[in-house]
């Protein structure tokens, strides 16, 4: 049985594929055309109204609404020629008068005092202790130590025999303060060992 080439073959069927393909060429999108055009001559013909716009047809119709507004203005004021025109127009009410104020805190303020206690924070007996692990077997609890002094971090196994049987905790510490705990559980934490408890 003489031998087939299937990777030629594939060539040749997909080459066949291509050719069969035709170009279709897509119709012209007249209507889009036509609304373009439209929006344009739209904008430019209301461009035009606007250029050609009669101002002093406006500026009449503005005048006439101002002389029928009761508001008097300042320059017409000053352009009255005698005082009977001023009497003529309208008179507005006085604006009121400030009452007396209701609050004293201002008064206040200056006789208040503040006693600030400048002993700084209080100093605690309590140590804290951060326990990183408790297992079964004394092996894993050293091997737990062990990734702890890779740290640079001094641990103790600690044997605690309970109600559930015997315990191998790992324990850090004693800390004076609870930041310098959070701050070794913060680095441990950067090393991806978790799970650090803070007593």
């Amino acid at each position: 049985m003489a031998p087939k080439d299937y990777v030629k073959r594939s060539q040749n069927i997909s080459r066949k594929k291509r050719n069969t393909k035709t170009k279709e060429k897509k119709p012209m999108p007249w209507l889009k055309i036509f609304l373009a055009f439209a929006v344009v001559g739209g904008f430019a013909f209301s461009l035009y109204q606007l250029a050609n716009l009669d101002l002093d047809n406006s500026n009449n119709t503005l005048n006439e609404k101002n002389a029928s507004s009761p508001i008097i203005d300042i320059e017409s004021r000053a352009k009255a020629s005698s005082e009977d025109e001023l009497l003529e127009e309208p008179i507005l009410p006085p604006l009121p008068k400030m009452g007396k104020e209701e609050w004293d805190y201002i008064d206040s303020l200056p006789d208040f005092e503040v006693e600030v206690d400048t002993t700084g924070p209080l100093e605690s007996d309590r140590q804290f202790v951060m326990q990183c692990g408790s297992f079964r077997t004394e092996t894993r609890a050293e091997e737990l130590k062990a990734k702890l002094a890779f740290q640079g971090m001094e641990s103790r196994v600690l044997e605690s025999n309970g109600t559930n049987g015997l315990w191998y905790r790992v324990v850090l510490g004693p800390y004076d303060k609870k930041r310098d705990a959070e701050r070794a559980r913060h680095q441990l934490r950067q090393a991806d060992i978790r799970g650090c408890k803070i007593w």
